[in-house]
């Protein structure tokens, strides 16, 4: 649909742009990335025959841009500038409806209802009919950004340039905007190309990402091809961390700032961990990072509060998102910041462990009941529904974990309780092999996030030689504790 062949160029003498190629099927939606003056905006411009580039071509439907007349060019191509002025005072309907100027044989001396349709959509797509005869200039900036990319849709072209479509936009019109827009691209074969500030929305949105340093092309491809971090930070001089989109499969990208760390160091001490009447309490006035499978705030985030709840046996398990949420509530926790586990062992059986290592202290926590224990083995042969029988475990570490040490850490932990369910011959009565777990265990490992990086978490690092002691000997006793009340 587009191809950039070698396009160099600049304003008068200043080159901005190096042999700059590229190409664009049709269908597909390109974001241009880059810092500013890298050279978008005047890309964009030579793109769209705005500005004669120096060196090189621009073909669409391999045809040189130069060989189209005006008109035929404004119906195979619509351009959204940056900002946009109005040089007459107009009515938002007025203002789409110079869209449809390329379709005209004079202007506006033709209207068809084609052109009506193609209008009316477009204000509506862009949640604009509502000031249809309103004028322009008594909207706010957000406003007429939607009513120019309205104008911009109703030209109903090939090929759409876009320069920060979502400049002056809150987030839901962001969304609004850019969901319509990857709609046209997927449901009518529309053809996009725009450029981006926000990275992650060029991520999320886009089929393919341009990105651009000092007028040159650094990267070309798919998201996760162009989105690398090291790649990131040498052209925006900028530490971040990618991350999965939780939904799409698509990186996105948190910034990390280069703050002065705090004086006081953020350390647990075997105080901070209470035994009340209905749980078991971890409260803290910094939080940790944690990774979990909890049913309260499970996965990685980070957190001040966590309990581990004591719940009767016929607890009803059919709402507990909504009831542990209320709990929470009434016992002035932050729901938003607070971790919650459940479990029907009484709060005093719960098994308290430190131990020190080379990096900071350790802490194991471990309420275990196994009425219900289960060999994972066998699993697919229980047809019954879930009984009571939850090992809750909790690894709290002075130190700082990498992502693949979390993940390593919990496997670590998994590991250590089963080999004491092994130990103390816990069996799972249905198959009367040895048990490897509960239905309901969760596991939780927090870390301060404080010293040196630990990068793994196996069972033959530092942090991994404790975790596993520590979940192997709490779970045990544990174990004894609960067949002695049994």
């Amino acid at each position: 649909m587009l191809k950039a062949n070698n396009i160099s160029g600049g304003y008068d003498t200043t080159p901005i742009l190096k042999n700059i190629s590229f190409s664009v099927s049709k269908g597909k939606f390109l974001g241009i990335l880059g810092p500013n003056g890298c050279g978008k905006s005047t890309l964009l411009k030579i793109i769209s025959g705005l500005l004669k580039p120096t060196s090189g071509n621009v073909l669409i439907d391999e045809v040189d841009i130069n060989k189209y007349t005006s008109r035929q060019l404004a119906q195979k191509m619509t351009v959204l500038p940056q900002l946009h002025t109005a040089a007459f005072s107009s009515t938002v309907r007025e203002t789409v409806s110079i869209g449809r100027y390329p379709h005209q044989s004079g202007f506006f001396s033709s209207w068809s209802n084609e052109d009506e349709h193609s209008v009316m959509k477009a204000m509506e797509q862009t949640a604009v009919k509502k000031f249809e005869h309103t004028f322009i200039e008594y909207l706010s900036g957000g406003e007429k950004q939607r009513v120019f990319i309205a104008q911009a849709l109703a030209q109903s072209s090939d090929l759409l340039l876009l320069d920060e479509p979502t400049n002056h936009l809150d987030i839901a019109h962001q969304k609004q905007i850019l969901d319509m827009i990857r709609k046209e691209v997927t449901d009518n074969g529309l053809t996009v190309v725009s450029v981006f500030h926000d990275i992650n929305l060029a991520s999320l949105y886009c089929d393919e990402l341009l990105l651009m340093e000092k007028g040159t092309v650094r990267a070309f491809g798919e998201p996760h091809e162009v989105l690398i971090e090291h790649q990131i930070k040498d052209v925006y001089e900028a530490r971040i961390s990618l991350q999965a989109h939780p939904e799409q499969p698509k990186p996105q990208m948190t910034i990390l700032p280069d703050v002065k760390k705090e004086a006081s160091e953020k350390k647990v001490l075997r105080d901070h961990i209470k035994i009340k009447e209905e749980y078991v309490e971890l409260k803290l006035n910094f939080p940790l990072r944690v990774l979990s499978s909890a049913v309260h705030n499970a996965g990685l985030g980070w957190y001040s509060n966590f309990i581990n709840r004591t719940v009767k046996a016929d607890y009803n398990i059919d709402k507990v998102k909504e009831e542990f949420l209320q709990y929470l509530l009434d016992e002035g926790f932050s729901p938003t910041n607070t971790v919650g586990m459940m479990t029907a062992v009484d709060t005093k059986n719960a098994v308290i462990k430190q131990y020190n290592a080379s990096f900071g202290d350790v802490f194991v926590i471990v309420t275990a009941g196994i009425g219900n224990a289960i060999d994972v083995s066998q699993a697919y042969k229980h047809e019954d529904s879930l009984h009571i029988g939850t090992i809750n475990t909790w690894v709290v570490i002075n130190g700082k974990l990498s992502d693949e040490a979390f993940v390593q850490a919990m496997m670590t932990a998994t590991e250590a309780k089963t080999k004491a369910l092994q130990q103390e011959k816990v069996y799972d009565f249905r198959s009367n092999s040895i048990a490897t777990s509960t239905p309901t265990d969760s596991l939780l490992v927090a870390a301060t996030q404080q010293g040196p990086l630990m990068q793994y978490g196996g069972p033959i690092t530092d942090v991994g030689k404790v975790i596993g002691r520590g979940v192997f000997e709490a779970t045990k006793e544990a174990i004894q504790i609960y067949r002695k009340g049994d």
